[in-house]
């Protein structure tokens, strides 16, 4: 069987080490994981302390996968409209530009592990459902 040979080792990203990521939104606490090591995928980590709620955003032209590692957490999406909720050991798809908003209403944290269809995150914050991004 002939097939190329890797480009790259093995990459390791410990959970010890991870450090916030630029594409915040208010509410959550993002973690970048695996950036910009290889074309069409990155991970990172989310935590939602309880009683938060991230703002309204979407993800531009990535596909988002969700699964939940501890906590019961919700997607909110269709307008506010529509609400999953995720418990560990759960999957959710976000499709590209779907606005949506990640919410912990519960007393424990929500932990998810997050992997993107895009080499480097991307996090569009809306001023609300339907609205323009927020600048700066």
């Amino acid at each position: 069987m002939s097939h190329p040979e890797p480009t790259q080792p093995v990459y390791l990203a410990k959970g010890t080490s991870l450090t916030t990521s630029g594409g915040q939104t208010e509410g959550m606490i993002r973690k970048n994981a695996i950036v910009d090591k290889c074309d069409g995928i990155c991970a990172s980590s989310m935590l939602a302390k309880p009683h938060s709620a991230s703002a309204v955003h979407h993800h531009g032209p990535q596909d988002t996968v969700v699964y939940a590692v501890g906590g019961r957490g919700t997607v909110v999406s269709e307008g506010g409209k529509k609400r999953v909720d995720l418990e560990a050991g759960d999957y959710a798809l976000i499709p590209a530009y779907m606005e949506h908003q990640e919410v912990n209403d519960s007393d424990e944290d929500v932990v998810w592990t997050i992997v993107r269809s895009g080499r480097v995150p991307e996090v569009v914050n809306l001023s609300g459902w339907g609205r323009e991004p927020v600048q700066g």
